[in-house]
Order: structure tokens, then sequence, then C-alpha cells
């Protein structure tokens, strides 16, 4: 029997995907509990139309990414910290830092789990820091940590 998955079954496949299993497989554990759905024609053009849907939603975040992208760019955040002698900074400055200045200074809300860096910033000075905002698209923003 040929059935489209409406959720993901471990050793059959993902959801959305149209796979043959067994008739009794089907009929007494996938479509009882509601894991899949027979496919027949009207399912499978209610599946293609579905997939088209979500397909041009993806397409539109990630045009809408690559212009913060763009955006995040040309920024040059500055982040002031308490610091001592030859730029050294007491503690450190963090993604938290960084995305919460960046919301302050331009009004850009970037969740702090997408900031990447190699470790906190301990030193003044310039530094790049990469932020992923789409799973094919990330900006590289440069950071100036000034100490007072």
């Amino acid at each position: 029997m040929i059935v489209i998955l409406t959720q993901d079954v471990k050793g059959t496949g993902k959801a959305g995907d149209v796979v043959k299993v067994n008739d009794g497989y089907a009929r007494n554990r996938l479509i009882p509990k509601g894991l899949a759905k027979e496919a027949t024609q009207g399912n499978v053009r209610s599946l293609e139309k579905q997939k088209a849907i979500a397909e041009e939603k993806r397409a539109e975040q990630k045009a809408a990414a690559e212009e913060k992208a763009a955006e995040l760019e040309k920024i040059t955040l500055i982040v002031k910290s308490k610091g001592g002698e030859n730029g050294k900074l007491f503690g450190s400055v963090t993604s938290m830092d960084i995305a919460k200045a960046l919301k302050d200074q331009e009004g850009i809300d970037v969740d702090k789990k997408k900031i990447e860096m190699e470790g906190p910033i301990k030193q003044a000075g310039k530094t790049q820091v990469t932020i992923k905002l789409f799973p094919e698209v990330s900006a590289k923003m440069k950071v100036e940590v000034t100490a007072e």
C-alpha cells in the first residue's frame, strides 16, 4: 500500500514522503494513529500544493534574511565596556552584549544564539562577528569594543 506520511516515522520516512509499506502496517498502525493517510490522487495533489506553499514561504523568508544581512554588514557597532590599561577589559563582551547593543543603537532585534563568535571579546579593538540569519544566509558585522 502506498501512503503519505503526515509525521516522521522512524525507519519509514519523514513527514510528506510518499512511501510503500505493507498493507497491515498501514491499516493497523500508520493510518489509525494519524501517522499517514492513503495516497489517493486528491491527497497527492493536496500534498504538492502544501509543498509549493511551503517553498514559496521559505523563499520569502530567505529574501528577507538576505535583506537584513545586507543591512547588518553596513553597520559598525560600538560596544562600551569597563577596561584597564592597554585596552584589557574587566570581564568580557559576549554575544548577549552585542545583541543588546544592536537593539539599543540600531533597533535591530537579533537572537543572541544566532551571533557566532570564537569566544568572548576580552580586548578593546575592532572585531568581526558572524550572525546566522537563515540556514544559507549569514552576515559579517564589525564590532568596535571601547574601554571606558
